[in-house]
Order: C-alpha cells, then sequence, then structure tokens
C-alpha cells in the first residue's frame, strides 16, 4: 500500500509520513512504541503550542481569557505546557483544581465550573483565591455564599445560563438545550442574579455560557450570545452590574473531514457582534479543550491477532476502550493509520477492536488497512478525552504518555502496573 493510500491522520504537519513512516515532530512513532510500549499516547508541543496561539491571535488587543477545560486532558505536563502559552484554567472538580494549581496556573486565571460543587471544593477554591465560579443553579449560589461568608470572603461568581440553544452535536455533549442538566434556564436567570445580589458573600462579576462540544459552526454560538446580551441587558437594567461574559469552549476539531471555523473565525464572528450591539468594552473568556488538545495526541497500538471471517474481518489490538472510550460511548470515529504502512500485504476491510470483555470494545469499524500481526497502528485524535476518560475496566492499567518537542521526547506518564491498581484496596479481614 502506498502513502497515499494511507488512511488520513488530522494533525498534520505534526503528525506526518516522511521516510515510509509516521513520525511526530522530528520523532518516528515506531522508536516511541519500542521504547515505552503500547498503548501509547503520544502528543506534540508545537501543536499544543499552535493551537494555544491561535486563539491567543484571535483575542489579540481585546480584554480577554483563554481558560483551557481540563477535562479535555488533563495530564499535568500537558496543562502546564498550555499555562506557558498563556491559558488560564476551567476546571469542574477540586482534583482539577489542584492540577490546575500544581501546573502553575495563576489562581486568578481559573474559573470553576460543574453542576455538582462540593463545600471541600468550594472552599478549596475560595482558599486559593480563584478568579469567578460559574454557578450553576440557586441552590449552589446559597450553598456557596454560606461558605464564602464562613471564611470572610465574598467569592467571585458568574451565572452559567442555559440559553436553550441547538449546539447541532451528539446529544451526549450538547448542554445549552432547555432539557440538559447545566446552568440556570434563560427565563429564571434575571430572578436568580436578583437573588445573588442579595447574598453578602457573592461578588457578582459576570455572566456564562456553554453550549455543548464539538460545534462544527457559528450560527448556535451567535443564537446563544444574542440570548445572553439580552439577558445582561435586562440584568444591568436591574442595577447589576456584569465585568465579564464567558463564551464557553466546545469548538469542534477534524476528525473525519468535519471544518469546523477555526479560533479566528468564530472568535472574530462573536466579537463583532459585542461591538454591534454596544458590548466592546466587556472583558470575554473563551473554555476551549478539544480545539486545544484533540488533534496534538495520538495513541499508538499493536495489533495482536487478524480474524478474518465470512461477514467480519476483525484486527486485535492492545488498546481497549479503557483507553479510548469515545468510541464505545459516542459511536465517535477516530481516524486509524499504519504507523509503517506495508507494501506486501493486501487491503482489506476490517474492524479494530480491543482485548476487552465487552462487543462495544471497538476503535474503529470498515477501515481499509493492510495490516499483520505485530504492525503498529496510529490513532489519531486522541488527545481529547481519551486519557482523561480512560479506565481500569478488566484491571488494565493506563497507557502510557510522552510529549515530543522537535526531535525530544519526554516520558510525561509512566505506564501503570497491575501492583499499581490496587495499591489503594485492603485485602479481606473479616470473618
Amino acid at each position: 500500500m502506498s502513502l497515499a493510500d494511507s488512511p488520513p491522520l488530522p494533525g498534520a504537519p505534526f503528525f506526518a509520513y516522511r521516510d515510509g513512516e509516521l513520525w511526530v515532530e522530528d520523532v518516528p512513532v515506531a522508536q516511541l512504541a519500542r521504547e515505552h510500549g503500547t498503548p501509547l499516547f503520544v502528543y506534540s508541543l508545537a501543536a499544543l503550542r499552535a493551537a494555544a496561539g491561535a486563539w491567543q491571535q484571535a483575542l489579540a488587543g481585546r480584554d480577554a481569557q483563554v481558560c483551557y477545560a481540563l477535562k479535555a486532558n488533563s495530564t499535568l505536563a500537558i496543562v502546564q505546557a498550555l499555562a506557558r502559552a498563556g491559558c488560564g484554567a476551567d476546571i469542574v472538580s477540586g482534583g482539577e483544581l489542584a492540577r490546575a494549581l500544581r501546573a502553575g496556573v495563576p489562581p486568578q486565571r481559573i474559573v470553576f465550573s460543574g453542576v455538582g460543587k462540593t463545600r471541600a471544593e468550594m472552599r478549596a477554591a475560595l482558599e486559593a483565591s480563584i478568579g469567578c465560579f460559574n454557578v450553576e443553579s440557586v441552590g449552589e449560589l446559597d450553598v456557596l455564599d454560606a461558605v464564602a461568608r464562613e471564611l470572610g470572603v465574598q467569592a467571585p461568581v458568574s451565572l452559567r445560563v442555559n440559553p436553550d440553544v441547538d449546539a447541532r452535536t451528539h446529544p451526549y455533549i450538547s448542554t445549552g438545550l432547555r432539557d440538559n442538566k447545566f446552568g440556570i434556564p434563560h427565563d429564571e436567570a434575571r430572578a436568580a442574579y436578583r437573588h445573588a445580589a442579595r447574598l453578602p458573600g457573592l461578588r457578582i462579576i459576570g455572566i456564562d455560557c456553554h453550549i455543548g462540544s464539538q460545534i462544527t459552526a457559528v450560527e448556535p454560538y451567535l443564537d446563544a450570545l444574542e440570548r445572553v446580551l439580552d439577558l445582561v441587558e435586562a440584568i444591568e437594567a436591574d442595577g447589576i452590574a456584569l465585568h465579564h461574559l464567558d463564551l464557553g469552549g466546545g469548538l469542534g476539531i477534524d476528525y473525519r473531514g468535519e471544518t469546523p471555523p477555526s479560533p479566528q473565525a468564530l472568535v472574530g464572528a462573536l466579537l463583532a457582534r459585542l461591538d454591534a450591539r454596544g458590548h466592546g468594552r466587556r472583558r470575554v473568556l473563551f473554555e476551549p479543550g478539544r480545539s486545544l488538545v484533540g488533534n496534538a495526541g495520538i495513541c499508538v497500538t499493536e495489533v495482536l491477532y487478524a480474524k478474518p471471517s465470512a461477514t467480519k474481518n476483525f484486527l486485535v489490538v492492545d488498546a481497549a476502550m479503557n483507553d479510548l472510550p469515545r468510541p464505545a460511548m459516542y459511536d465517535a470515529y477516530h481516524a486509524i493509520a499504519p504507523v509503517q504502512p506495508r507494501t506486501d500485504t493486501p487491503t482489506q476491510t476490517w474492524d479494530v477492536v480491543g482485548p476487552v470483555c465487552e462487543s462495544g470494545d471497538w476503535l474503529g469499524r470498515d477501515r481499509e488497512l493492510a495490516a499483520q500481526p505485530g504492525d503498529l497502528l496510529a490513532v489519531g485524535s486522541a488527545g481529547a478525552y481519551c486519557m482523561s476518560m480512560a479506565s481500569h475496566y478488566n484491571t488494565r492499567g493506563k497507557a502510557a504518555e510522552v510529549l515530543v518537542s522537535g526531535a525530544r521526547a519526554q516520558l510525561i506518564r509512566a505506564r501503570e502496573t497491575v501492583a499499581d491498581l490496587w495499591q489503594q484496596e485492603r485485602a479481606l479481614a473479616l470473618d
């Protein structure tokens, strides 16, 4: 098979064929697999910096902050790389708060989202003096007020408004419709702001809106912004000043030929609408996750067995749904490409499946590949919602992770051993 016949792999030019094999920047992927084993996540530092730079460039000259959504990939070195590129952090748990601080994110650049913050998480965030809490219910307002007053401080807050806008994405990652669990309904938000203004432990500083993930069009963002700006004007008419607008994240990436708008196109359209409606002076926040890291990573896996049959051909690989959960969860597509394309094996149609004891354990269906046991495959677009959602199902340790910069590679997460998996467990001591 020629390289021209190989399945496409998003992430070029940082992941590209050279001298008959796949490279990440200036390092052969096969070399990394020999050194660190498989499954193996490999990331490009240049890709991370380029993605962050696109957002920063789009916001140049504006009072703005990009807050990386840690849920996409919270590996410490990844967060550090983005923090050094000027990103803040959008967090949804106390664990992500600790990671962001450990990675060197300035506390004032941290926003705390999520529908279920505990009192302990609120307390930790207040003690760290984070920039803002994105509050998602009136009940949360009351609890946060109480915790802040116990500590003798005021909590900086924005309310996350659910604008009831269809983001035209997978229902599991849509967050801006009335039926979703996120945010305060648009028609209840004005009253919620009046309630928040009466609570002495809170300091209102903004408004927040996030409508979903893997969004590939500008229009849903503009629809949501129009509704939010209507609300901003009503809230400020009530005498409540709003310093910033948090417009969320969710910008999609190319998994299978999608053509989402660039950060420049999306941000440009949103800023133009803000200017047109007289809100250009306001500070704006964005919370990208997938668009920063998704196509900056691949997962390398080895073919264990080839199982042809009369109705279906299976390539069994050593990566599984515990490493790459998106296909099983969302029926998601990830490009799969040979690391060292073969010319001595005919191309066949294969389902690429893992060793986990579930029929849902598949990485790709009906893929045209020329492969034999022992070959390496690269699963594309694996930088987001793969390692961060990985599990220990079937008592499988999490994969190793490597970050590449030019011709250098750093192991940023060691492969878990079986002993690591039960380190926190205790043997039976009851009769």
